[in-house]
């Protein structure tokens, strides 16, 4: 039997679904009209008409079984899986066995969380566990914090809330207590110094710093000496209190750091000397302040490709014996990094990793303790570049062992190194990549990983769960379904919970056994139903032939609710090429930004073409000093197949738009193939790798600054403009520096060509994301692309 407010949820919700459909259903023939932009601006309230499969998962002592609660008051009922049998049960308790609290208890986060809005009812218990009270506060979505009364110690209090509002608990100093998000279902937020110093170690993460990835915190020295910096060199003091000098050559503008990295037995410790970095002054003009009526001259301190980076080198000490010993100073030579220190456990050698700069090697050192020696244990060597933002992975064993990612036989897959000898094993093979390691199981030797392409005839970025031994035997992948999975273990590690989906399906929640990957059972799905029932039409997942005619090359179609197969539709591709990722979207989703543009009276399109990340290196090496290419070749490829498929896509109407590196791409459209893209709107392009940051674009584009750069510049080309073209940027871009589009205008300017332009004052990265440059870009396709007034 219902209760009033189920029949009231119940009727409020197909009055919505009713509302939606004939909203839907009843739009005009007609595009670009003021109907469509109404249409368009109501697609949010779609998201209300998915039911979700996402409750707070329990585990049962020893992963005996799973379960969670559904409904809330005197309606709540709980279910349970048996893990041994995979039988479902379902009653108005919790299981025998359960935890005390019937709601999840929430992990802690940031201190700079804010609310979300959009999420399902739901309710905490908010605990004080101090012995002095706690002020409450709902930071709401704009990071305000409003007053929600004092929590006295010991206490607790149920609040309603919703799914992904952000609840803080505050001393009376103003020094935070905890700050947590609420979930999808109910549950618990402890106040106690476990959340205290979670949102204390977060906030430090979050500030970062100089110390490189494997280096310990300074006070994890050893004792019987330390080790300081004066007068820009190191000195050493033993415990009775007298100073020694470590080195003699440190100046203000080659100075020393304090070295941190002892050895075990902590008679040796290595540090750095470091030439600092040029500063590169990018001056900003705030043209409308708030606060005043007169223009502010702002600065940014932002490096620039080919500026001179810090240069850092290894400085190692005896302090025992109060003696520097000399390493060799060749193998370090134009460093970008050198990170990744490591002791080996008899204290005769340091390692450390070596990214020189150009991004073209990457080695992991031994330097011996006693003569400073440097030996190359492991190295990666490309003609065009190392990806190490992204693929950078070394762990190391016990004996001097260690595990290694490379990309040397053309794919992304895993290596053992012996680092007394060098000599190296391949683990992972074949056409596919590890995309990540989830964790090394050194006890029974091991690894789980994420891997792309791994299923034959399936998308290869889908991601799927794997594992393998450390010799490469015992190749297991523990997900099956046709998409893109993720996946959360149980306490034990016996089993974990999948959920996958695609986008075009919704998404399924599974739960299997960590030894085979075999099902347990489903444990529940989103249900779009009532969504599908006003007309909503997923994207559709396209693939066709690349610019090889033999590479796949995967994207997605979105249509308009109004869809008539009978039309044809102009079709406008959202580009972002990013070297470092992929980015057509993969798991279940609405696309609300996609779509919104799509109910216009397009069909919109995304495609991730050759030169982007996570598929072979020959795929991936399209990129290098060759940005402008961005995949065209093969997503005009794409586009061309995919309207040969679907024949109410018009290729004589195409247009593009993007931000940032996706902006720089829009632009080179019209610049390079101009004879297939119509329109593009390019917002804070990077224009000119030049004028962007350093690390991005020498990742790309390479070090010394050679020819390519110029050649890659859509200021150098800005005179072939061809169709019509929408620049936006923020004058307060930090990002990417705002004269890179300023100079594109003004090159166009000279070039004599026609074009439109809006500088926000204000505005930062992405402003064209922003409600009125949206509506700008609306109105620009619907002009160029449709031929028509909007909003009429």
């Amino acid at each position: 039997m219902l209760h009033l407010w189920q029949h009231l949820d119940v009727l409020t919700r197909a009055a919505s679904v009713f509302a939606l459909t004939t909203l839907l259903a009843s739009a005009a023939r007609a595009q670009g009209t003021r109907a469509d932009y109404e249409r368009a601006g109501r697609l949010s309230e779609l998201r209300r008409l998915v039911r979700r499969f996402a409750p707070t998962l329990h585990w049962l002592p020893d992963d005996k079984g799973v379960w969670w609660s559904v409904g809330r008051g005197a309606s709540r009922s709980f279910v349970t899986v048996d893990t041994t049998t995979g039988e479902v049960a379902s009653g108005a308790q919790p299981p025998a066995g359960a935890a005390s609290d019937a709601g999840e208890r929430l992990a802690p986060v940031a201190a700079n969380a804010r609310s979300r809005n959009g999420g399902d009812e739901c309710e905490l218990v908010l605990r004080n566990g101090f012995e002095r009270p706690v002020s409450l506060f709902w930071i709401d979505p704009s990071g305000t914090p409003r007053p929600y009364g004092e929590l006295a110690p010991g206490s607790s209090l149920t609040q309603h809330t919703f799914a992904g509002h952000v609840w803080r608990a505050v001393f009376e100093d103003g020094e935070v207590a905890g700050v947590f998000i609420a979930g999808e279902s109910d549950g618990v937020a402890e106040f106690d110094r476990a959340s205290q110093r979670a949102a204390q170690a977060r906030g430090r993460r979050g500030r970062g710093g100089r110390r490189g990835a494997g280096e310990p915190p300074a006070d994890s020295a050893p004792r019987e000496h330390r080790v300081f910096v004066k007068d820009f060199d190191v000195w050493g003091a033993s415990r009775d209190g007298s100073e020694f000098r470590l080195s003699h050559d440190g100046k203000e503008d080659d100075r020393y750091e304090p070295p941190r990295l002892w050895s075990n037995d902590g008679s040796k410790v290595l540090g750095f000397q470091t030439v600092p970095a040029e500063e590169h002054d990018v001056p900003l003009v705030e043209s409308s302040p708030r606060d005043r009526v007169q223009p502010k001259l702002l600065h940014a301190n932002y490096l620039k490709p080919g500026d001179r980076i810090a240069q850092r080198r290894p400085r190692l000490f005896d302090v025992v014996a109060q003696r520097q010993i000399a390493i060799d100073e060749a193998p370090f030579a134009d460093a970008w990094a050198i990170d990744r220190v490591r002791w080996a456990d008899d204290g005769s050698r340091v390692y450390c990793l070596y990214n020189r700069r150009g991004h073209q090697q990457l080695s992991l050192y031994a330097i011996d303790a006693q003569s400073g020696a440097v030996r190359t244990v492991v190295e990666e060597r490309s003609p065009t570049f190392v990806d190490y933002s992204q693929k950078t992975w070394l762990h190391w064993l016990a004996g001097e062992q260690l595990l290694w990612a490379s990309e040397r036989d053309g794919w992304n897959h895993l290596y053992h190194v012996d680092a007394s000898t060098g000599a190296i094993r391949q683990i992972t093979k074949g056409e596919w990549v590890v995309r990540k390691v989830e964790r090394v199981d050194e006890a029974e030797r091991q690894i789980w990983f994420t891997a792309y392409g791994i299923r034959p005839g399936q998308d290869p970025y889908y991601a799927h769960l794997a594992r393998v031994g450390f010799d490469g035997s015992g190749l297991v992948v523990l997900t099956e379904a046709n998409g893109t999975h993720e996946w959360a273990f149980s306490p034990g590690g016996g089993f974990f919970v999948d959920r996958w989906s695609r986008v075009d399906q919704p998404t399924v929640t599974e739960l299997r056994r960590s030894g085979d990957g075999s099902l347990v059972a489903e444990l529940g799905r989103d249900d779009a139903a009532e969504l599908l029932a006003t007309g909503f039409r997923p994207p559709q997942p396209f693939v066709a032939k690349g610019r090889d005619g033999e590479t796949d090359i995967w994207g997605i179609l979105v249509r308009p609710s109004n869809f008539d197969p009978a039309r044809r539709y102009p079709v406008i591709e959202d580009i972002y090429a990013g070297p470092h990722d992929h980015f057509v979207p993969k798991r279940w989703g609405l696309g609300l930004r996609q779509r919104a543009l799509a109910e216009l009276g397009f069909v919109v399109v995304q495609i991730d073409g050759m030169g982007t990340n996570w598929r072979s290196r020959a795929f991936h090496d399209v990129c290098w000093q060759n940005l402008k290419d961005a995949g065209f070749p093969d997503r005009i490829a794409w586009l061309r197949a995919a309207a040969a498929e679907n024949p109410e896509l018009d290729l004589e109407r195409v247009g593009i738009y993007g931000g940032s590196a996706g902006g720089q791409s829009a632009l080179a459209a019209l610049l390079h193939h101009g004879d297939f893209y119509d329109a593009a709107a390019a917002d804070c392009g990077c224009h000119d790798n030049r004028m962007d940051k350093v690390w991005w674009n020498e990742a790309w584009m390479g070090w010394p600054i050679g020819e390519a750069y110029a050649d890659n510049s859509n200021v150098t080309h800005a005179a072939k403009l061809q169709g019509k073209l929408l620049l936006t940027v923020g004058e307060l871009d930090r990002n990417v520096d705002p004269s890179s589009t300023l100079q594109v205008v003004d090159a166009l300017i000279r070039a004599d060509k026609d074009f439109d332009f809006v500088l926000v004052p204000g505005g930062g990265h992405g402003v064209g994301e922003s409600p009125y440059l949206v509506r700008r870009r609306q109105d620009f396709f619907v002009r160029h692309l449709l031929g028509l007034a909007p909003r009429r």
